[in-house]
C-alpha cells in the first residue's frame, strides 16, 4: 500500500444480524460467512461497523462543520 493515511469517517456498534449482504459488499466480501471469517474475534458479542477511506500523501482534507 501506498503511503498515506486511514481516515475513520464513523463506528457505530450494530447487532451480528445487521451484517446484511449490503455491509458484506459494501466490505469487499463476496460472502457474509467470509466476512465474519476475518472480521470476527473471539465470542463475537460486540460488533462494530467501522466506515473509512484512504488518503493518499500530501493530501489534505478540510473538515465540514456545517450542521
Amino acid at each position: 500500500m501506498e503511503d498515506g493515511h486511514i481516515v475513520v469517517d464513523s463506528i457505530e456498534q450494530i447487532r451480528l444480524s445487521d451484517v446484511t449482504r449490503d455491509v458484506v459488499r459494501e466490505s469487499g466480501f463476496a460472502s457474509r460467512k467470509e466476512l465474519l471469517s476475518v472480521a470476527k474475534h473471539g465470542r463475537g458479542r460486540n460488533v462494530y461497523l467501522i466506515r473509512f477511506h484512504f488518503l493518499r500523501a500530501g493530501a489534505w482534507e478540510t473538515p465540514d462543520l456545517t450542521f
